[in-house]
């Protein structure tokens, strides 16, 4: 999973980039301070990775991971070249989902852009240039399909699409706010928009609002709003909370979790979003040599996600041997769950579950 963060310059973006993955990328009060976009890589926490490793002892232990890319900040203008906006929608382009870091604080040491903070005018500044860029991409592709529906009339049916498509971005608003049917999904999917990329609305609030009330902060709510319009996620954040707890151990950090109310540190959650917003899962492997998460989508049969391991296993797939997580330690080792008939033997057409312990069979 590879996220890219995104947001006008000042709201707390690399601050909050810089805690989530420790990376270390460069923070100060002025724009265009992010001008290459900065990778981290961070472990995707899973408590049934680490019950498998204290069964298993294993040699090598290697939980999912997650790609955050911290993109340059944005201004008007973009779709048309304004500051860095070339880089940033190619930059944007090649993530799988979009983390838009919205400024819900007020700090009058902290400049913004605009003079003042306004949620809901931030995220249009943002979506909008993504909107310029995708109505360009929808325009080229309908000119193209009129142009061949005079000679294949099977075409009438995405033209029609493209136009009702076009005409929703021609009024500022984002392609994932656009209700089409699942056979225009497909359509749609192989049009390479930026507005339809799924989005986690991060609202960066203060620490005073964020372990209150969060339901006071009116910027908070406008960004709740339009995510509920547009189908988006909305994750309320506290960077600075998260910029603390990035350098403390896991007991440290947990402790001082708890005294704020907290359950999970932002980066777990931010995870449990994306996962759920892309709809992912993870298998897991274990074994003395290796104990590991493997990541698939939902709905992925056993021979596709046997291949995410070695294109070999998915060639030449036999069986997959499967236990789900939940009965492997009520049955304390993997023995006593055959004993008990929990292990299963599946075919090619199986749908893999989300926490299945997986042991392929192939012959190449």
């Amino acid at each position: 999973m590879k996220l890219g963060m995104v947001g006008l310059p000042n709201v707390g973006k690399s601050t909050l980039f810089n805690a989530l993955t420790n990376a270390g990328a460069e923070s100060a009060n002025y724009p265009f301070c992010t001008i290459e976009p900065n990778v981290g890589i961070v472990s995707v926490p899973d408590e049934r990775l680490d019950k498998l490793a204290e069964m298993y002892h294993p040699e090598k232990f290697t939980p999912a991971t997650l790609e955050f890319v911290d993109i340059a900040g944005l201004v008007k203008g973009a779709s048309k070249g304004e500051g860095l906006g070339n880089k940033f929608l190619a930059d944007i382009r090649e993530v799988d989902a979009i983390v838009h870091v919205v400024r819900c604080f007020e700090d009058e040491n902290i400049i913004h852009v605009d003079g003042s903070i306004g949620a809901a005018r931030d995220i249009e500044t943002i979506n909008l240039e993504l909107v310029f860029s995708d109505i360009e991409i929808v325009q080229r592709r309908l000119d193209r399909q009129k142009k061949q529906m005079k000679g294949d009339k099977s075409l009438a049916a995405e033209v029609d699409l493209l136009e009702r498509l076009l005409s929703h971005l021609e009024e500022g608003k984002s392609a994932r706010a656009f209700d089409f049917t699942e056979s225009e999904a497909e359509i749609i999917r192989t049009v390479p928009l930026l507005s339809n990329k799924p989005v986690i609305y991060a609202a960066n609030m203060s620490e005073a609002d964020f372990t209150g009330d969060i339901e006071k902060n009116e910027q908070y709510l406008a960004v709740k709003n339009i995510a509920e319009l547009e189908h988006s996620a909305v994750l309320p954040i506290c960077a600075q909370i998260e910029a603390e707890i990035a350098d403390m151990d896991d007991e440290d950090k947990q402790m001082f979790l708890s005294e704020l109310n907290l359950e999970q540190s932002g980066l777990a959650r931010i995870i449990k979003t994306g996962y759920a917003l892309l709809g992912l899962i993870s298998y897991l492997t274990a074994g003395p040599q290796e104990v590991r998460a493997w990541t698939i989508t939902k709905g992925t049969k056993a021979p596709k996600a046997a291949g995410k391991i070695h294109t070999d296993f998915e060639k030449g797939f036999i069986r997959a041997e499967v236990v789900s997580f939940d009965d492997l330690m009520a049955c304390g080792n993997m023995a006593a769950a055959k004993e008990k008939g929990l292990v299963r033997l599946e075919g090619k057409d199986y749908v893999m579950q989300d926490g299945d312990v997986v042991l392929f069979r192939f012959n190449v």
